[in-house]
């Protein structure tokens, strides 16, 4: 009986424990040289990481505001931590044009945010079809940056990033709780 509490207490936090241990592969992947064998090892749990948090969370049905929060941060900090280690090589390969996209897209998920904490005095990025869609693409550069085609893959990750941010402008906008996608909002018939 003990051992079965104990197996279901680890169980509930361990959607935390996961989420938790993609924040310190973020601090390691700070430790490491950009592309090599041990950046890519850290990087790659990141990323499964990452995953396998929401989806064990909603399976054992332990979703927890806490836990969108934390998953929030450490999508952030790997976020922030991939940029540092491999924006030399970024600039070096891609085109100005897709920098112009980027700064534009970062502008607009400033803005995005800001709505968000004003509106819901908390923060958090939500969990957009489009925005899971844009974190996969992000993901991927490292793995296709030194190839030539790669200006064309940038391409397209940084459309989809600029989409999901419009997207997620427009939920701030105009719905008045978060949904998963635009194409989800019903307008409310007006009061009379």
């Amino acid at each position: 009986m003990r051992s079965q509490q104990r197996n279901i207490t680890i169980l509930s936090h361990l959607p935390n424990i996961i989420t938790s241990l993609r924040l310190v592969g973020a601090i390691g992947m700070l430790f490491t040289k950009p592309f090599s064998v041990w950046f890519f090892v850290l990087y790659a749990f990141c990323g499964i990481s990452d995953l396998a948090d929401g989806w064990i969370a909603r399976m054992t049905h332990t979703e927890s505001e806490f836990g969108a929060k934390l998953d929030s941060v450490a999508d952030l900090s790997f976020n922030a931590v991939m940029v540092i280690k491999t924006f030399p090589t970024l600039w070096e390969e891609l085109p100005i044009g897709i920098w112009i996209v980027v700064a534009s897209t970062i502008a607009l998920r400033i803005i995005s945010y800001s709505l968000f904490a004003l509106k819901h005095r908390s923060f958090a990025s939500l969990h957009t079809y489009m925005n899971k869609l844009t974190g996969f693409a992000v993901f991927t550069i490292p793995f296709y940056i030194k190839l030539s085609c790669s200006t064309i893959f940038a391409t397209i990750g940084c459309t989809i990033a600029a989409l999901a941010t419009v997207e997620e402008l427009l939920i701030h906008l105009i719905c008045k709780e978060p949904v998963k996608t635009i194409l989800a909002y019903k307008k409310q018939p007006a009061k009379e």
